[in-house]
């Protein structure tokens, strides 16, 4: 198979990048209904962990099922399905070469008072499954943020030394951050630039919302003439922080919402140049039929998003 030359562009990112890597990288972005567009559409399916089964899979209870979501993924064509290490212990046999996966390999839970990540998985564990990828959240801002950066930065080098891509979820949280802060277009610009700098080849995070959170980021926005009225714009600022846009991001769904709410909010993350979108519960917690219809169309924005950039 050909590499494309919207793939090829985004590999020449990775200067220097180990070939297992870059072949892995390679994967991900030519397989499934965005391949070769240079862009990504993926599933994650970490919910049950993070939030519980009955909030994460009784709206639609045909996804307590880990082959459930192999075989959405599969059939949407996805760029890879991203589950802690049960879930990818449950199908990656059985479905072994039908989609590309990326082991979550920390995890957090909703039944504690503090909300931390614990490795809960291996780069050993990654290579066995098959994975392309193994991911982690960090929480910049928090209280375990340093803890989390330096577990990180190992877990990163194990991966990347044994071919694996890294990705990485950024969630600025805690600490001096109010609630609204969390999603702050300077917050989430500076938990991309900390991914990056923590060496992740793509980078997960929220939709930023319009405000500033931080005073130093307001000075220096206004100087510079910043205007974040629009998603598109805040979204070119957060690739702008992932340097300069050569580094892979891509932007979560949150929680369910309504179907045109979606494809408004994806369609203004493509205008901005945004990479491709990561989205769960908006698609695995809706019948089959229309989560298969939501992905077809949240590719379709991308492909086109990526087609008028590439003719201009």
């Amino acid at each position: 198979m050909r590499i494309t030359a919207p793939v090829l562009e985004v590999l020449s990112w990775y200067d220097g990048e180990r070939p297992g890597v870059k072949a892995n990288l390679s994967r991900l972005l030519m397989h499934g209904i965005t391949g070769g567009t240079g862009r990504l559409l993926i599933l994650p399916v970490d919910q049950g962990f993070e939030h519980g089964p009955a909030a994460s899979f009784a709206p639609n209870p045909a996804g307590y099922d880990p082959r459930y979501h192999f075989e959405l993924a599969i059939d949407a064509e996805v760029s890879a399905l991203a589950a802690p290490l049960g879930f990818l212990t449950a199908g990656a046999d059985r479905y072994a070469g039908a989609v590309p996966l990326i082991l979550k390999a920390n995890n957090a839970n909703g039944l504690g008072s503090v909300k931390d990540e614990a490795i809960t998985a291996t780069v050993r564990d990654a290579l066995e499954l098959g994975c392309s990828a193994i991911g982690y959240t960090i929480y910049p801002g928090s209280d375990r943020q340093y803890d989390m950066f330096e577990e990180v930065r190992a877990g990163a080098a194990e991966a990347k030394a044994n071919g694996l891509v890294v990705v990485i979820w950024a969630y600025p949280r805690g600490g001096a951050l109010s609630h609204e802060g969390e999603t702050a277009v300077d917050v989430v610009a500076y938990g991309a630039q900390i991914a990056a700098q923590l060496g992740a080849h793509i980078i997960k995070v929220k939709p930023p919302a319009a405000h500033i959170e931080t005073a130093q980021a307001q000075l220096a926005c206004q100087a510079a003439g910043y205007d974040f009225a629009r998603l598109e714009a805040r979204v070119a600022h957060v690739l702008e922080a992932a340097f300069a846009g050569r580094r892979l991001v891509v932007f979560s769904g949150g929680p369910a919402k309504d179907v045109e709410a979606v494809y408004a909010e994806v369609s203004a993350i493509a205008a901005g140049g945004g990479h491709g979108s990561i989205v769960g519960r908006n698609t695995f917690q809706r019948p089959r039929d229309e989560a298969l219809a939501m992905l077809g169309r949240i590719a379709a924005i991308h492909i086109g998003a990526s087609a008028t950039r590439s003719a201009s």
